[in-house]
């Protein structure tokens, strides 16, 4: 548990890793803290960091951690020793999901695991080997190839009822509500906004089902037939997207090979990311 929040950065994005509430999560941290006699956080409003005590625990434990894993393949038998970590934000990741044979095959003779959450994981200390970005990196341990752009617009659900005949917007609340497009919504819309959902899935469901309309980034909004796009993209909102690897790891050749396919994959569907396909 110590080891997800301080690679996520904070108790709401290791929720998902660990299944535990963030109060729990709150709760263990705590008391680990009270059993080592230090403060291994510093809590901030923009999520947990470490400090010197919790640096020298997160290095000891990663050891311990990679003496257990190295354990389990062992005993396993034949599966692979590497690991390639890909972190994404829940559209992008269910995207790259979705196109997971294009990226990945058995024969490649190597694991992936997808981190999906709307904080920016730390690939320098390794808690991602692949990050899929909005932002160029600036960080000197990191490098990134810009794979193209992502627009967003605004969606309706295709049958003219309940909060979308009356015009009104589904909004997003809790982590979600952090994100350049919910925010746009909110200064913009936020006097109409009647229903809100707390992960960008279940407002997306909401729309569909005719809650309102709401902000989608063009390649979820314009792949789903139960929405149509309203209006075109949206210029403010629309993002670099970039594949960001450790500066030591990228010419790994598990890293590199997985790194590539991602590359080729948003490459080859650009029309759907920058919104060129026809509103419907």
């Amino acid at each position: 548990m110590f080891l997800d929040v301080a690679r996520l950065g904070g108790l709401s994005a290791a929720t998902a890793t660990t299944r535990l509430s963030a109060a729990t999560l709150g709760r263990r941290v705590t008391a680990l803290e009270k059993q080592i006699g230090e403060a291994l956080f510093v809590r901030q409003q923009t999520g947990y960091r470490l400090t010197p005590v919790g640096e020298e625990l997160l290095r000891r434990a990663e050891d311990v951690e990679a003496a257990m894993q190295s354990l389990t393949r062992w005993r396993e038998g034949n599966l692979p020793d590497r690991i390639v970590r890909v972190s994404a934000g829940p559209w992008t990741s269910a995207f790259v999901s979705a196109h997971i044979g294009e990226i990945w095959t058995v024969d490649d003779g190597i694991r992936v695991e997808l981190v999906t959450t709307t904080d920016r994981v730390d690939i320098g200390r390794r808690a991602a080997d692949i990050g899929i970005r909005s932002e160029r990196p600036t960080e000197q341990w990191l490098a990134g190839r810009q794979s193209g752009k992502v627009a967003h617009a605004i969606y309706s659900g295709r049958h003219l009822i309940n909060g979308i005949a009356a015009g009104l917007f589904v909004g997003v609340t809790g982590e979600g509500a952090n994100i350049a497009s919910a925010r746009w919504l909110q200064a913009h819309h936020g006097d109409r906004i009647a229903v809100r959902g707390n992960n960008t899935h279940s407002v997306r469901e909401l729309v569909a089902a005719g809650a309102g309309l709401s902000v989608f980034p063009c390649f979820v909004g314009d792949s789903d037939p139960r929405l149509v796009r309203v209006a075109q993209p949206i210029p403010e909102l629309e993002t670099d997207q970039w594949i960001v690897t450790h500066h030591e790891e990228r010419h790994s050749r598990p890293v590199r090979k997985v790194a590539d396919r991602i590359t080729a994959l948003m490459g080859a569907h650009q029309p759907l990311f920058r919104g060129k396909m026809p509103i419907r």
